[in-house]
């Protein structure tokens, strides 16, 4: 998801990994993978290159078809993929879907962001996440009270990273579209949607609405849980899991 990193799957990897090799990885712009600032070909942090970096993984792990998780952002990632590459993909479980525009907060706005008074402050701007981020963690949950005492320390580790502000901002300024929203009834293979009843980041009621507009997909509403689940609310969260994917007989 966006402004998270593997740290986020850390407490149901072990669990999933009992059973089924298990892989995670940073997203560009994200964790503590590089930032590069000066590229030759497509700009490493469009939506489609997200799409073909999963694509390079997967290829390089050996594993598909395989069972795609992606939480918010992520789950946009990994729809994405299950439609440009559907014979890689055996199944998706997909946690709070951001199912949006799919571009930067700027997507659309060109003019805008080649300006030249934006191009100089649109960084500044980015730096604000490490002041606002504790907050955002904080409406991610529906009891914060329950985040473990390392947890703030882990996710605020990759604005450390270097050149990580510029890599959010060259994010924020792609220009893809997506289409995901009018693409949900293309969809042909196993999918369960996993949402907490009290998700504030995307609400559970447009989560509910996702779900039953992808055909045959499967809807596990979380109680007392928010837009992370999978660190939240674990112990329920796999039970959700183990059972979707005990039905695909993998």
């Amino acid at each position: 998801g966006f402004g998270a990193s593997q740290y986020s799957w850390r407490e149901v990897m072990p669990d999933l990994g009992e059973n089924y090799r298990v892989f995670a990885y940073d997203r560009t712009a994200f964790g503590l993978t590089e930032r590069p600032t000066d590229w030759t070909g497509g700009n490493p942090y469009t939506r489609s290159a997200s799409v073909s970096h999963l694509e390079g993984l997967l290829d390089a792990w050996d594993a598909d078809p395989a069972v795609l998780i992606g939480n918010s952002a992520g789950g946009a990632v990994a729809m994405e993929f299950a439609l440009a590459h559907p014979g890689e993909v055996r199944a998706l479980i997909l946690v709070s879907p951001a199912v949006g525009s799919g571009g930067g907060p700027l997507a659309g706005r060109d003019w805008l962001v080649e300006t030249p008074q934006i191009q100089r402050i649109g960084p500044l701007l980015v730096r604000r996440i490490a002041e606002t981020g504790p907050d955002t963690i904080d409406q991610a949950w529906h009891d914060p009270a329950k985040q473990p005492a390392d947890m703030l320390m882990l996710y605020e580790k990759p604005l450390r990273a270097e050149n990580w502000d510029l890599a959010l901002w060259y994010l924020s300024t792609t220009g893809e579209i997506s289409d995901l929203p009018e693409r949900l009834d293309e969809f042909d293979l196993p999918i369960l949607v996993i949402t907490g009843d009290d998700d504030r980041i995307v609400p559970t009621q447009s989560t509910i609405k996702i779900a039953d507009q992808l055909p045959g997909a499967e809807l596990v509403v979380l109680p007392e849980c928010g837009h992370l689940p999978q660190e939240e609310c674990p112990q329920a969260f796999m039970e959700a899991v183990t059972s979707f994917l005990e039905g695909l007989d993998l």
